[in-house]
């Protein structure tokens, strides 16, 4: 295993409830290296998303430690936590969160205008990217005009548009039909390859979990190895 990318240690979470803390997550570690695939399943409500967040900067851990590359994620203020998912997440949801009144050329395009990238610069990497997956032909359709798996064709494009060193994927394809989750799942997965990206996949799919390079399980608040 090369230099990892992402470190976990010791992270646990809780949350109140009523007259009760609820444990999601027990001193969960493990790490990822450079350019793999990793996958977390578990059942509903176990927790996973909430490990992605965490690792997102979207959410406070209780205690532990979140290390991308030389960000010590956890000890991040807001405007550094911004920052830091700028420069080194691309994230995938799962519902697209496209902006209605943004064609899909514009919804790519955005991240990397708001990096301060230029225009120019930019368009052309987000046609790069739609043509990629396979929906350049939408690029001035707005997402209302768009299917289902278009639009989570073009999250996928702008979660690289970018660069990113860590994509972040909770449950991409949970929302799509069987035909469109393959596509997005292949699409995903090969482009990842392709940049050379790192990729963490939160999963109910088994077999998306069989094609990744490592896999985890989340139970009882305990991360395991599988």
């Amino acid at each position: 295993m090369n230099d990892p990318i992402l470190s976990v240690e010791q992270v646990s979470k809780s949350f109140c409830c009523a007259t009760e803390r609820i444990q999601i997550l027990s001193d969960v570690s493990f790490s990822v290296p450079r350019a793999v695939k990793v996958a977390i399943t578990g059942e509903s409500g176990c927790g996973k998303s909430t490990l992605l967040n965490i690792i997102g900067g979207m959410e406070h851990a209780d205690s532990g430690i979140v290390r991308v590359l030389s960000c010590d994620v956890l000890t991040l203020h807001e405007h550094a936590l911004t920052e830091y998912r700028r420069q080194f997440l691309g994230l995938v949801f799962q519902f697209h969160h496209l902006l209605r009144d943004f064609t899909a050329l514009e919804n790519v395009m955005l991240p990397g205008l708001i990096a301060g990238k230029s225009y120019r610069e930019v368009r052309a990497r987000a046609y790069e990217l739609l043509e990629k997956v396979r929906v350049v032909q939408r690029a001035h359709h707005f997402p209302a005009q768009m299917s289902g798996g278009e639009r989570q064709r073009t999250a996928v494009a702008r979660a690289l548009i970018n660069d990113p060193t860590l994509i972040l994927a909770d449950e991409p394809t949970g929302n799509l039909d069987p035909k469109n989750a393959l596509i997005v799942q292949d699409l995903l997965f090969s482009l990842t390859e392709e940049y050379q990206k790192t990729l963490l996949i939160v999963t109910h799919d088994p077999r998306i979990a069989s094609m990744t390079d490592y896999r985890y399980q989340l139970q009882q608040g305990s991360l395991i190895r599988i």
